[in-house]
């Protein structure tokens, strides 16, 4: 386990990878992909090869290897490839701009790049900005030799047995990079047995996963929400994980659990409600049968939202909350103790406290800021002193949410710190009036933000998306102004409402208020 002690080796390629086949799995399916099932056998060859491949380019300890991969058997194999030789893979997005990854290279300092092949063609041209890049290895058909190395090659030519790094579980074992969501990418440090604690503290325990499960994860790996869904977790417990390439809009997401039928799916709010939208619209039949939970993390799981899924489909969501930094989610929902609207009771092994501006913690119903206490908090940011000096205070980490928990246990999200308004005095969040919003027929998304009138007064706006077939007009939004009026305060309720075709949104479906507020901002207030 990651706590065997100070010095004594731990890898976590050998810890998930090889113990599957030493514990007698080589011949499970590991991963289900397309018309492919690997075996743990198979994954742990393909993993050695790919860290011998790196040796062979002059790969050594701690040095950074960005991931560009769609999710797939290359992108596990290279993850755990570069962990067995004791270097740093860096996963990143695949849906950003060219010059995203120019900054994703350069502030990593990676020495090689790992990419599919039809990401690799859209930032090439870029190459001769990529500072520190010495190699470039590509997952495809039709690779150019002279440019690059296939990643095909390694697998014919290198061996497929490789002794571990001798690293501890102190040692950096990979970096992620934060989603974005309020501005710049961070890169976050992982320790090796960071996977481990998120793995028997919450898999095990509240999910109570098992080697009969088969997980399938619609967040892609290169997250933190991701990667534990679809590769530790399920490694960690000799389980089977069903991974999807292409975008997770609703048609592929049902097509894959009705073809692979998955125990465990792991979504979103915004893609649990399209694909309940989705599901109304075609009037199609699909068959969750297999599913005994679902899960969903990344933004509040509105209660309209939960209560559809569960009539339509008879499973359940749990939803929870985690972060980039914690590794993966710290408070959670449970099977048999949901209660809706909530964020759950804090898993096992982490500890929590909400405090006031000064620091001090609060009672229970009072909105403060959560900060999160566990093993699986990240070491630090790289390269950002001041701000790791903000954010991970001692053994603390503070989260920028803003929440309160009631006398029963349960957390209640309120909205980011930097989402949250002071209307007239009084905080008023962002989620309250969203979910509102989307309790009614016509609305499948909602943000609300705070912005300031000419009297330089607080007023909340709403931008809502509207369903097919629902027109957008000012007697709509009388409607729905009125609606929220029906169901809380007033001051609640926003003085502004626009209709907008789609929500800015992070890659794993995070709502981007602040390109709201920007967008907000160009724009004169209406009284």
């Amino acid at each position: 386990m990651y706590y065997r002690g100070i010095g004594i080796p731990y890898n976590a390629a050998t810890r998930f990878i090889d113990e599957n086949v030493e514990q007698g799995r080589g011949d499970k399916t590991a991963i289900y992909f397309e018309d492919r099932q690997v075996s743990y056998k198979e994954l742990q060859e393909m993993t050695n090869k790919t860290g011998n491949g790196l040796k062979s380019l002059g790969v050594d300890l701690e040095n950074r290897i960005l991931l560009l991969c769609h999710d797939s058997p290359e992108f596990i194999a290279s993850f755990f490839g570069a962990i067995k030789i004791g270097a740093v893979p860096v996963p990143v997005n695949t849906m950003l701009h060219p010059t995203d990854y120019e900054y994703f290279l350069n502030n990593s300092r990676s020495k090689v790049c790992i990419a599919h092949e039809d990401l690799w063609e859209k930032i090439k041209h870029l190459r001769k900005r990529f500072h520190y890049l010495q190699h470039v290895v590509v997952i495809g058909d039709t690779v150019d030799k002279r440019e690059v190395i296939p990643y095909s090659r390694w697998m014919e030519e290198e061996s497929g047995l490789l002794e571990s790094a001798h690293t501890v579980k102190d040692d950096t074992a990979f970096w992620l990079f934060s989603s974005g969501s309020t501005g710049s990418p961070k890169g976050i440090i992982h320790l090796q047995h960071d996977m481990e604690y998120a793995l028997d503290h919450y898999a095990k325990q509240v999910l109570n996963m098992s080697e009969e499960d088969i997980t399938f994860s619609a967040s892609k790996l290169f997250f933190a929400y991701g990667l534990g869904n679809g590769a530790y977790f399920p490694l960690g417990c000799g389980a089977s994980t069903v991974l999807m390439r292409e975008r997770p809009i609703p048609e592929n997401v049902f097509h894959t659990i009705e073809r692979y039928r998955p125990t465990i799916f792991f979504g979103v709010p915004t893609l649990y409600g399209a694909m309940i939208n989705w599901a109304q619209q075609t009037r199609k039949q699909y068959d969750l049968s297999s599913i005994r939970i679902c899960v969903s993390a990344g933004e509040p799981l509105p209660s309209v939202i939960y209560e559809k899924w569960k009539k339509m489909f008879g499973v359940d969501i749990l939803d929870g909350i985690g972060s980039t930094e914690a590794t993966h989610i710290f408070i959670s929902n449970r099977i048999g103790d949901i209660k809706v609207g909530s964020s759950g009771k804090l898993v096992p092994g982490y500890e929590a406290k909400i405090t006031d501006e000064q620091g001090q913690e609060l009672p229970p119903n009072e909105v403060g800021d959560l900060l999160i206490k566990g093993d699986s908090i990240a070491h630090c940011y790289w390269n950002l002193h001041d701000e790791n000096k903000r954010r991970f205070i001692g053994e603390w980490f503070h989260t920028g949410d803003k929440y309160y928990r009631d006398e029963e246990g349960y957390f209640w999200y309120c909205g980011r710190s930097d989402d949250m308004m002071k209307v007239g005095g009084i905080w008023v969040s962002p989620v309250e009036i969203e979910g509102v919003l989307l309790q009614h027929e016509a609305v499948i998304e909602a943000a609300v933000i705070g912005i300031t009138d000419k009297e330089n007064l607080v007023r909340t706006k709403a931008y809502v998306v509207l369903k097919e077939g629902f027109e957008s007009s000012e007697a709509m939004k009388e409607e729905l102004k009125e609606f929220v009026k029906q169901k809380l305060a007033s001051y609640k309720c926003p003085k502004e409402l626009e209709f907008i075709d789609e929500l800015p949104k992070t890659a794993n479906g995070k709502i981007q208020r602040f390109k709201l507020r920007s967008l907000a901002d160009s724009v004169p207030f209406k009284a």
